[in-house]
């Protein structure tokens, strides 16, 4: 018996055997003979080789995989996402150069011979013997596109990776079948295209169009010869002959290839020796993928579309259905995000907070009524650096957003308003109002089961200066605690409850809100996202519209373009027109003369509110026109930052307020959003005048601080209020800020996510 050599290979002998069998099973199968048992080659492993016969009769061939392009809403590009970079291409744009290179060094008899050459099974065992080694392979073009067909199918599964290449005759025997099969069904030059396209170049490229584009930044069809020449040696082992890494080798291996493309006559003894000559050439560009190199700061709403395309069961049934389209690629994904807003949110985050600060913010813009996405950033970019973060803070934990979402504030006033209007309340609502009280007990719920202050829990307004009694107008100007505590234990929790599930709301976690009055003070965690949608159904006058990002999907499969279900945005009624237009009157007067004057806009109607929660960790400014809406979050993802006495983008502030810090962000976000677009007029309904003998309507200057002296300056105005009743150094002028527990009713969120809303 013939022994192995050192290290566990094949003696020549055993070679030469091995060789011997496939040439003859080649033959056997081009005369189409039906095959004995191999067992006297040595060929057949146990259960390795199927009859011929009952082998599939058809390939498999899988849409190849190609690099997916994703548009903004005008057609620029964004980003281009791939799990192999690959642009199919015709081969009339391929240069002639690399057509006849890729022949003449890996199958110079293509256009002669059948799936098999017998000649070069041959040639190959006579090299392979000389050589006491297989250093030369027979194996067709026809032959390797079959293979490189079970390899794309195979994807990224390594254990069917190692399946499709394994050095098996029962693989060859599958390979040879169906390798006969294409020649049958394709022309030589069809199969000659589909190779090109298939093969790996290295560098991640697959295909030549993708290899053109990542050694020489050209495209195929424009290669010059020794550029082709090149490539094509790459293909028998990208990574030894690789340019960029192994420039020497890979001289060799193309002067190889142009000795071997003269001496099969496609070009001049001459033609060759001139392009031996020449430098490698490289004009290197490197892989773009992934939403981490998306162009106008658009990473996180990249990553947003990609979230949306594998969660969506439009795009498939299983998570594993929706991967495998995404990770096929050859998609064209036009989305929502309009340019000029995006860049307006980029360039705002820019101007007012430094991806260094201790603090970070975010903002989403949403147009009311289609629920399309129009802009979405945050001032730390996406990555994994110093100053940089994965976390869309935009959006919910499902979608890539933190675990929670943030604490909302006095931003979630408007939602409580809103019940409480429908359910028949006067616009001009009147509650004492007291600067303190305990929170009233019992408040009925959705279940029957009522909510009941055990404990005596107790809030407070922001100053004593601050009571009733108040207006509903005049309240949300100011953003007074008590009052809208008052009105939820009028109307009850259910009609809060059943109003944010008209609009949505939901935490970051996808929970649904509590049932505690507490709510109405902002002490849960929502995502801006949810809070800009939510917000823009105010604006449409009472329609509420779900969130989109994608406008239409095309892919192109072969040389065809079919065009994908995309999700569609569903509106529905969440309240009355009346109640809509009810609060944009009353958010209309937070921007003119209460808590968001800093963020009001010139020469367009708008409306918003502002909200800060305890500690000040959270600050918030929520608002919308008739045709935009956005919401901005500062503060810390892991909640550890309380914002007093801090340095934000250069400014530095004692204490931030909505009204100071989002709000400008909102405002100048919104102004170049909106810059040349039209300025419809809200429906405001008329809300009558409080009596004289109301307090707390004190002027208010553009820190929120009250203006005109009589209250003695405390901090009241913007909205930085807290509930300093819950806590431990509550009553303080300067707002009680030496809590981290906010009380138990709250039921702050875990891991760093607040403790629940403060005013305003």
């Amino acid at each position: 018996m013939p022994k192995k050599r050192s290290g566990g290979g094949l003696s020549p002998t055993q070679q030469a055997a091995k060789f011997l069998g496939v040439s003859v099973l080649a033959g056997a199968l081009l005369a189409g003979i039906a095959l004995p048992a191999f067992g006297a080659l040595g060929l057949a492993a146990k259960g390795s080789v199927e009859s011929f016969d009952e082998l599939p009769a058809n390939l498999k061939t899988p849409p190849l995989s190609q690099r997916t392009t994703i548009l903004d809403a005008e057609g620029g590009q964004i980003a281009t996402v791939y799990s192999r970079d690959r642009t199919v291409v015709d081969l009339k744009n391929i240069s002639p150069y690399m057509q006849k290179a890729i022949i003449a060094i890996e199958d110079s008899r293509f256009y002669e011979h059948g799936a098999v050459d017998p000649k070069g099974v041959l040639r190959a065992l006579n090299q392979n013997v000389q050589s006491s080694g297989v250093s030369q392979g027979a194996s067709t073009l026809t032959q390797q596109l079959v293979k490189n067909v079970a390899v794309e199918e195979a994807g990224d599964d390594p254990t069917k990776v190692a399946q499709a290449t394994q050095q098996t005759i029962g693989r060859k025997i599958k390979e040879l079948k169906y390798a006969i099969q294409l020649e049958e069904e394709l022309s030589k030059k069809k199969i000659l295209e589909n190779y090109l396209n298939i093969t790996f170049f290295g560098e991640q490229a697959y295909g030549v169009e993708a290899a053109s584009q990542r050694y020489f930044s050209v495209h195929a069809k424009d290669l010059a010869l020794p550029q082709a020449a090149l490539l094509a040696g790459l293909v028998q082992s990208p990574s030894v002959y690789d340019p960029v890494s192994h420039p020497q080798a890979a001289t060799e291996r193309r002067n190889t290839v142009l000795k071997r493309m003269a001496e099969v006559g496609d070009i001049s003894a001459t033609e060759a020796a001139t392009a031996q000559k020449a430098p490698l050439g490289l004009k290197v560009k490197e892989p773009k993928n992934g939403c981490i190199t998306a162009a106008k700061g658009a990473s996180f709403f990249c990553k947003y579309v990609e979230r949306v395309f594998l969660s969506d069961p439009v795009f498939g049934k299983t998570k594993e259905e929706r991967a495998k389209v995404w990770n096929r690629g050859g998609l064209t994904i036009r989305t929502t995000l309009q340019p000029q807003a995006q860049k307006s949110v980029q360039d705002s985050l820019k101007a007012h907070v430094y991806k260094s600060d201790k603090v970070a913010a975010a903002t989403t813009l949403v147009e009311p009524g289609t629920g399309k996405i129009l802009g979405m950033g945050q001032s730390k970019p996406y990555g994994y650096g110093k100053n940089e973060t994965e976390y869309n803070y935009s959006v919910s934990s499902a979608m890539g957003g933190s675990n929670y979402g943030f604490p909302t504030g006095s931003t979630f006033k408007p939602f409580v308003a809103a019940a409480a209007l429908e359910e028949g309340r006067p616009v001009n609502q009147q509650y004492s109002s007291p600067y303190q009280m305990e929170y009233p007990s019992p408040v009925q719920t959705c279940d029957n089961k009522p909510w009941v202050n055990t404990n005596g829990e107790k809030l407070e307004n922001e100053s004593e200066s601050e009571k009733g009694p108040y207006q509903l107008k005049k309240a949300m100007e100011l953003s007074v605690n008590t009052y809208f505590v008052q009105m939820i234990s009028d109307i009850g929790l259910c009609p809060v409850a059943k109003m944010t599930d008209a609009l949505h709301v939901v935490q970051g976690n996808g929970d649904k809100l509590p049932e505690v009055p507490a709510i109405a003070l902002g002490s849960k965690g929502i995502s801006p996202l949810t809070m800009a949608t939510a917000y823009a159904a105010f604006a449409s006058r009472g329609m509420y519209c779900t969130p989109v990002a994608i406008e239409s999907i095309t892919q192109k499969v072969g040389d065809q373009q079919k065009s994908l279900e995309v999700p569609k945005s569903t509106c529905s009624r969440a309240m009355s027109e009346k109640t809509a237009d009810s609060v944009n009157t009353l958010l209309s007067g937070v921007v003119d003369s209460g808590t968001g004057q800093q963020a009001g806009l010139s020469g367009r109607a708008n409306a918003g509110k502002t909200g800060t929660t305890d500690s000040r960790k959270n600050a918030w400014f929520v608002g919308y026109t008739p045709n935009l809406a956005g919401a901005v979050w500062v503060g810390s993802a892991t909640q550890k930052v309380e914002m007093n006495n801090i340095t934000i983008g250069g400014v530095y502030h004692s204490q931030v307020y909505g009204g100071d810090t989002p709000g400008p962000i909102w405002r100048d976000a919104m102004t170049g959003a909106l810059a040349g677009k039209e300025a419809p007029s809200f429906n405001l309904v008329n809300i009558p005048d409080p009596p004289s003998k109301d307090r707390g309507d004190g002027d208010k200057n553009d820190d929120g601080r009250n203006g005109d002296g009589n209250n003695g300056g405390n901090n009241g105005g913007d909205d930085g209020g807290f509930l300093t009743g819950l806590l431990t150094n509550g009553g303080s002028t300067n707002g009680g800020n030496n809590s981290n527990n906010g009380g138990t009713f709250f039921q702050g969120q875990t891991n760093g996510n607040g403790n629940g809303g403060g005013r305003g």
